[in-house]
């Protein structure tokens, strides 16, 4: 049974700068979602952790984290890297379908219910975090 009315509750993976990270971003949110009773949402999500993950690690030079939070009924997922460009805007999911990169927020914006980015300077740390969110059904 999904905790709809549970407390908040949120997790914070830091990953070090390496394409399997997003291998383990995914196992690690599959278990969180389903540990929190939230199976419905765990194919959505894991795509769309693995698209964020996967930008941070290969667009950037620095660590990155996955952090997942859970707040009166939506899921809110999110990476933070080091680099604090913004990240390129989404392509249409229909142009370019031949094209191996560049589809990743597309796909984020299609499946998401929001999504987003800020810039991060707060402690010294300077980055990005890019997100997006999905409410339970």
């Amino acid at each position: 049974m999904p905790e709809t009315d549970a407390q908040p509750w949120e997790y914070c993976l830091y990953i070090p700068n390496d394409l399997r990270a997003v291998t383990v971003s995914r196992r690690t949110l599959r278990l969180i979602l389903t540990m929190h009773g939230l199976i419905g949402l765990v194919d959505v999500a894991e795509l769309l952790a693995a698209e964020l993950v996967s930008n941070a690690v290969r667009h950037t030079k620095g660590p990155a984290a996955l952090r997942v939070c859970w707040s009166a009924g939506v899921l809110r997922i999110g990476a933070w890297d080091a680099d604090p460009e913004p990240p390129e805007p989404p392509r249409a999911l229909d142009q370019n379908t031949e094209l191996e990169e560049g589809r990743g927020l597309a796909l984020v914006r299609a499946c998401a219910d929001l999504w987003g980015w800020h810039p991060l300077a707060r402690h010294g740390n300077r980055g990005k975090f890019v997100w997006c969110e999905l409410a339970s059904a």
